[in-house]
């Protein structure tokens, strides 16, 4: 379809490239989006919108921009796994002090 027919297999391969990297993080990608929802329902909707302003914009237009210096076209697809990752943990850093902070709240009030 966008090359000639001895082409094809190249095409192929870099799809099957490109869906291995850029999704391999899905999992954290997604525990990532249930931190954001979990903060925005205990009422930390800055913290979750920074948290994701930072994946989205920071990280994933950052690392897709200087990735590629070191890493050529696989800089790019690296791009939104390391984003997936340093969210991660920044969220899981956040998690933690949130649920530490309703804790004590919560046995101040008991």
């Amino acid at each position: 379809m966008f090359g000639a027919a001895n082409e094809s297999s190249y095409y192929t391969d870099f799809a099957v490239k490109s869906f291995r990297i850029y999704l391999c993080m899905m999992i954290l990608a997604c525990v990532n989006k249930a931190c954001f929802i979990f903060l925005q329902a205990v009422g930390k909707a800055l913290a979750s919108t920074m948290l994701s302003l930072f994946r989205e914009v920071v990280f994933g237009v950052g690392f897709a921009l200087l990735l590629p210096m070191f890493f050529g076209l696989d800089g790019v697809l690296y791009s939104m796994p390391v984003s997936d990752i340093l969210t991660f943990f920044i969220a899981v850093f956040i998690i933690w002090n949130t649920y530490r902070k309703l804790n004590t709240e919560g046995d101040e009030t008991a």
